[in-house]
């Protein structure tokens, strides 16, 4: 009897090790996928998209917080270093409704960037009634981000009707 379960659990150590790379290599193409969809939910809009030449705040009026991050270029190392901050918690973003815009060519003088003026790198934080809350001219962490927006009365609001 015993030789038979030692034959057998040779037999199988080759299937069980093929079947264990089949179920990792499953696993982590669902766990990127999951980090694509998060990412894809922060719905970053390119301000400078041929798409957008009239782009208009109003529209987010009352139902979104936007996050502005102004560069002078998309391969600024402080736009990356936000971009990939951003996307490490997009959960937190998105509980509190935000919406984030770039704007990396300042050749294109879009409406925004004539309105903000930005100097080089820089994140502006629009409330919910459309105005200025915050300007930062660094990356920063949605840990920080998250709490400055909590801090705000209607952020508190919504806190109190949930």
């Amino acid at each position: 009897m015993m030789i038979f379960y030692e034959e057998i659990g040779i037999l199988m150590r080759p299937r069980l090790f093929a079947v264990l790379i089949l179920f990792f290599s499953i696993f982590s193409e669902l766990m990127a996928m999951t980090e694509e969809d998060n990412s894809a939910k922060l719905n970053f809009v390119d301000l400078t998209s041929k798409d957008n030449d009239v782009f208009n705040l109003d529209q987010f009026l009352w139902r979104k917080r936007v996050i502005i991050v102004f560069a002078e270029s998309p391969n600024h190392p402080l736009f990356s270093q936000q971009k990939d901050l951003f996307r490490a918690f997009p959960e937190e973003l998105m509980e509190r409704d935000i919406v984030i815009l770039t704007d990396t060519e300042p050749i294109a003088r879009t409406a925004l960037r004539q309105q903000l003026r930005p100097r080089g790198f820089s994140i502006v934080i629009i409330g919910k009634d459309g105005e200025v809350k915050l300007r930062k001219p660094f990356p920063w962490s949605v840990r920080e981000i998250s709490r400055a927006i909590d801090k705000m009365p209607l952020r508190q609001l919504e806190l109190q009707s949930n």
